[in-house]
């Protein structure tokens, strides 16, 4: 249960249980692992991705984004798919206006946790750099 939630390999999340005798705790610590891990790729050149589209409800609301990673197989995964998709149901909702506030902001569906570290967790998990590049939102009105 705990692997499949945090996208931790067998052998961290066997010690980090082991170390706290705690499910909670062994998430904070394999969290903070893959946040480290993050950091150390955050040189890396992101050349691939995909350009993500958006609809909400009627069509009165439509984003589009540039997800990037460093090679076409992780691009492609379902969990990078999944990643665009939720971080439009955030630019949906928030309205951020730079990329920079849209990393900085709570997460809608788990508020103890920022867009930049859910972003991070998937780092961790690929082993890739992932990086939001752009993204735009339309509003009918706006």
């Amino acid at each position: 249960q705990l692997r499949e939630e945090t996208g931790a390999g067998i052998v961290d999340v066997k010690k980090a249980l082991e170390d706290s005798n705690n499910i909670e705790e062994a998430k904070k610590v394999l969290a903070e692992k893959g946040l480290a891990r993050a950091e150390k790729r955050a040189d890396r050149e992101v050349s691939e991705g995909l350009v993500y589209s958006y609809i909400h409800g009627e069509g009165r609301v439509g984003v589009l984004i540039e997800l990037n990673c460093e090679t076409s197989f992780v691009a492609k995964t379902e969990e990078f798919s999944k990643l665009a998709h939720e971080l439009c149901l955030q630019i949906t909702s928030m309205n951020p206006e730079t990329v920079d506030e849209l990393l900085d902001q709570d997460y809608i569906r788990d508020t103890g946790k920022k867009i930049s570290e859910l972003i991070a967790q998937l780092t961790a998990k690929t082993g890739e750099k992932i990086s939001l590049r752009n993204f735009t939102r339309y509003s009918l009105g706006e």
